[in-house]
């Protein structure tokens, strides 16, 4: 995994991250829904043709060829919002979850400002390598805006 920060799209301030969230935030919503419906109609799937050789004497073959065809279109749809997500800078990190990450600097390295849907905010931050179990708060007054840099702007604690 690089860290370097002219490997990045673009790297977020606080401010800019937050500023960013009407968008990434619809997105993420439809990527959500759509993840998990997918995930539920896949399990469903899977059910539905344990024990059976589909063959044509089967009278569900084609409806479940049919869902499978959806399902992959559906899958398709899913890999454009995250493509959407990256485009604009954001790493998408857990569908189902709504979980992202907006690429920062944080002491000239790079961290991950993170939001999960449902949080008014971006309020946390992370070390590229701690993951979601590694979020630590953004405390008031602990983030100043630095100034710009060639990959976008960043932030200094």
């Amino acid at each position: 995994m690089s860290t370097a920060p002219e490997d990045y799209v673009k790297l977020f301030t606080v401010e800019e991250a937050n500023a960013a969230l009407p968008l990434v935030r619809a997105i993420v919503k439809d990527l959500a829904e759509l993840s998990r419906d997918v995930i539920e109609r896949r399990q469903r799937l899977s059910h539905l043709a344990a024990g059976r050789s589909l063959d044509s004497d089967d009278p569900y073959a084609s409806e479940l060829a049919q869902i499978e065809q959806e399902l992959e279109k559906d899958g398709q749809r899913l890999q454009e919002y995250v493509e959407e997500l990256r485009h604009l800078g954001v790493e998408p990190k857990n569908g189902p979850d709504g979980l992202v990450d907006f690429p920062s600097l944080l002491d000239d390295r790079v961290v991950y400002l993170c939001w999960k849907l449902g949080e008014p905010e971006v309020a946390h931050w992370h070390e590229v390598d701690a993951g979601f179990a590694g979020r630590q708060s953004l405390t008031a007054g602990s983030v100043a805006e630095s100034g710009d840099h060639e990959t976008g702007g960043g932030y200094e604690m």
